[in-house]
């Protein structure tokens, strides 16, 4: 992982919380694309989405590092340090199938 973010060390191995964004699923509401927080869990959409509930739970919680979900794609980024990287062997399996809304 890339020194470059202070957060790296701390990434947990989560399980993901639902098999979409918790809070549009909650809403009815679609998303383009997903964001695990590797801190809990957590999964909320991106910043493409209506919603970003990615980022707010970062805003609401401070949980620096997200991973690429949907599909999992390998890559984190951390919003405290704004840096992209590399998660190579850590990324984390869907639980099942990803509902689709475009």
């Amino acid at each position: 992982m890339e020194a470059a973010c202070r957060h790296a060390a701390a990434i947990s191995d989560v399980t993901p919380g639902s098999l979409g964004c918790e809070e549009c699923l909650k809403i009815g509401s679609p998303w383009l694309h997903l964001r695990l927080c590797r801190t809990c869990g957590h999964v909320g959409c991106c910043d493409d989405s209506p919603n970003r509930h990615a980022t707010a739970h970062f805003h609401a919680t401070a949980h620096p590092v997200i991973e690429g979900y949907d599909p999992p794609e390998g890559w984190g980024w951390c919003y405290v340090d704004e840096v992209v990287f590399d998660l190579g062997e850590r990324r984390t399996p869907q639980r099942g199938p990803i509902p689709r809304f475009y």
